[in-house]
C-alpha cells in the first residue's frame, strides 16, 4: 500500500511538470482577485496581462461585446487605462465557488468609476463574474463578465 501511494505521488509530480499543486483555497482566490484589482487601479497593463489565462479562449464579455484571446483582452484593458478607470469591489459580498482543484468562480459587486480621456468620470455598479483556472504558475483569469444587476436576491 505504501508503494502504491508513493507511485501515485510520483505520477502526480510528473503529470504537473514536477510540481505538486497544493489544494486550492478561497483565500488564495481572494488574494489573486485583490492583486488583479490593485493592478487595474494602478493601470498596470503588463501585470493585468500576466494574470490572464494564456489561451485564445480567454473571454471578456461586456456591453454585448465578446472579446476573446489574451492579447485582445489585454488590449481592451489598456484602452480603458487611457482615461479614468477605477474599480472598488465590495469584498464583504465576495463569493468563491471552488469548482475543482483547477477552476474557481468568483462573484462580487463592484463600483466602476470610468471615463474617456478628458471626459467627466461616471460611477456605476456591476456584479462581476469571473472564472479562474489554476496551473503550476497559480490562478489566471479565464473569463470576466460584468452584470448590470448588482443585487443578490434571497
Amino acid at each position: 500500500m505504501k508503494k502504491v501511494a508513493i507511485a501515485l505521488l510520483i505520477m502526480a509530480a510528473v503529470a504537473s511538470g514536477g510540481r505538486v499543486l497544493a489544494q486550492p483555497s478561497e483565500d488564495s482566490v481572494r488574494d489573486f482577485f485583490s492583486q488583479f484589482v490593485a493592478a487595474q487601479n494602478a493601470h498596470d497593463a503588463t501585470k493585468v496581462k500576466s494574470m490572464l489565462w494564456s489561451s485564445p479562449q480567454v473571454l471578456f464579455f461586456s456591453r454585448g461585446l465578446e472579446i476573446r484571446g489574451t492579447e485582445a483582452v489585454a488590449a481592451r484593458f489598456s484602452e480603458y487605462y487611457q482615461g479614468t478607470w477605477q474599480v472598488e469591489p465590495d469584498m464583504s459580498k465576495f463569493h468563491v465557488a471552488l469548482i475543482s482543484d483547477h477552476v474557481a468562480q468568483i462573484l462580487v459587486p463592484i463600483v466602476f468609476t470610468r471615463g474617456l480621456p478628458g471626459a467627466e468620470p461616471q460611477s456605476s455598479s456591476f456584479l462581476i463574474s469571473q472564472t479562474l483556472v489554476r496551473d503550476s504558475d497559480g490562478w489566471k483569469l479565464a473569463s470576466i463578465m460584468p452584470i448590470a444587476n448588482t443585487q443578490f436576491k434571497q
